[in-house]
């Protein structure tokens, strides 16, 4: 999962587009990076590892003229957390250039690129985006839409994309719609984004969501669009909703806080907690279904647990010994609502377990009596192959274990999940329409070829 942003006809592009990688900060905390284009359509680009306002400075950006630009936020899912593989790629080729930066996760990645390998073709990272790259330098098609469009023919898997080729704009998003992507307008000029905060911060309007299987291009003579893939049965990520997005955005046509919120509603008549004292969230991502859970079970939300705002989320950190530490230093238990108390801890997801066994034993060395705790989403069970970070079964504690399990596993007093027909029921534009494989297993393509490898190479153990 990583942060997509694009600008076309603002004379401060790369500004804009640094702003609104703020708002796409929460897609990926690794690395991030900004592509430009100026007016004899040279492009520049600077990528730097760590957060947004870490690498990118204000004499960076000026060094990025033009009113075209692209920026990405990464989140690795394949290939190392290295400078080589920060986005967005830029790349020279006969045409001119290449850059591009992509949100999602491609299934057929090691065959493609293995071909193209045996052509000749000479890799930089261990990145499944850069085989986009090198299928759009092969390009034979006139317009840099239909470029794009060859270049995709046989790509599977999940992809949103910006694409700048010469002084042109591209954006485009996969036929099954696995990710989220919007357009808006600004001034006389366009913007794209992963998600529709990052429109707000820049003052942006939406116009729509880009439709799957849809190229959108922006040039001198305006916007267009074509279907350059007929549109596959949606499998749209409902971990968007349970999870990813921020609250304050439209995902899918729908708001991200309602439906977390609905989530809650849905938890508490599923799974109530008779004789507890109050409810608190595992702070942000759950605070709007720690929120529809004591609506509807009429117990008293309260603030027990306090996040440090200048630690980054957990999850999306690469490894085991990173997300451990974050965790030590990310959150602080509030004694007095605590200490006495039957409580009932509502989080989004358990994905490995380690991070909730850690929180309950704060919240247990603050007094509290009993801890139930509430998940927001079905058991996960099985890894993602579009574009979040679960490519091992042994990692995910759920497949490995039964509820009773993982609740002395954790130790909790009593632990209960919501279901998958809740969970689908709950979402905007459910049940149908929503890939949830990792809750299932019910997976919509063959599983990738050496997932494991690839998420973890290097530039020596890619394509052999």
């Amino acid at each position: 999962m990583c942060g997509i942003f694009g600008v076309f006809g603002n004379e401060q592009a790369a500004a804009v587009t640094h702003l609104g990688l703020y708002s796409l900060q929460h897609r990926g905390q690794e690395s991030a990076g900004i592509v430009s284009v100026d007016s004899d359509a040279v492009a520049r680009g600077t990528r730097k590892m760590g957060l947004v306002g870490e690498g990118l400075s204000a004499r960076e950006l000026e060094a990025l003229p033009g009113r075209i630009a692209i920026g990405h936020t990464r989140y690795s899912t394949a290939g190392s957390s290295t400078i080589e593989n920060a986005q967005p790629v830029l790349a020279r080729f006969k045409g001119g250039h290449i850059a591009l930066a992509h949100n999602g996760n491609l299934t057929n990645a090691v065959e493609i690129r293995s071909k193209l390998e045996d052509s000749g073709s000479i890799f930089a990272s261990t990145m499944d985006s850069e085989v986009i790259v090198h299928r759009l330098a092969r390009a034979d098609e006139g317009l840099p839409e239909h470029m794009l469009a060859q270049a995709l023919n046989g790509v599977d898997g999940a992809y949103c994309l910006v694409v700048a080729i010469g002084e042109t704009l591209l954006a485009a998003r996969d036929p099954r719609g696995w990710r989220p992507l919007v357009v808006g307008r600004l001034g006389d000029g366009y913007v794209f984004a992963s998600e529709t905060c990052a429109l707000d911060i820049v003052g942006a309007t939406l116009l729509r969501e880009v439709q799957p299987g849809e190229i959108i291009a922006v040039d001198g003579d305006g916007l267009r669009s074509f279907q350059a893939q007929p549109v596959r049965q949606l499998y749209r990520c409902v971990f968007e909703h349970v999870y990813f997005a921020r609250p304050d955005s439209y995902v899918f046509g729908g708001s991200v806080d309602r439906a977390r919120r609905a989530l809650g509603h849905r938890l508490a008549e599923e799974a109530p907690a008779p004789g507890a004292d109050l409810v608190f969230a595992v702070p942000d991502s759950s605070n709007a279904a720690a929120l529809g859970f004591a609506e509807r079970s009429g117990l008293p939300l309260e603030l027990a647990l306090i996040r440090n705002h200048y630690v980054g989320r957990t999850f999306i950190q690469p490894t085991q010994a990173g997300r451990d530490a974050k965790v030590k230093v990310k959150f602080n238990p509030v004694r007095e609502v605590l200490a006495g108390k039957s409580v009932v801890m509502v989080d989004d997801s358990i994905v490995r377990g380690t991070t909730t066994k850690g929180l309950v034993a704060l919240v247990r060395g603050a007094g509290a009596r009993e801890v139930h705790m509430r998940v927001s989403s079905p058991p996960i069970i099985g890894p993602c192959y579009y574009g979040i970070d679960t490519p091992n079964r042994e990692e995910l504690i759920a497949a490995n274990h039964t509820v009773e399990e993982i609740a002395r596993l954790i130790g909790v007093d009593s632990l209960a999940y919501l279901s998958l027909d809740g969970m689908l029921g709950a979402v905007p534009g459910g049940p149908d329409g929503f890939c949830h494989a990792c809750f299932s297993g019910n997976y919509p393509t063959p599983a990738p070829t050496l997932p494991v490898q690839l998420r973890h190479a290097t530039k020596e153990t890619v394509g052999v």
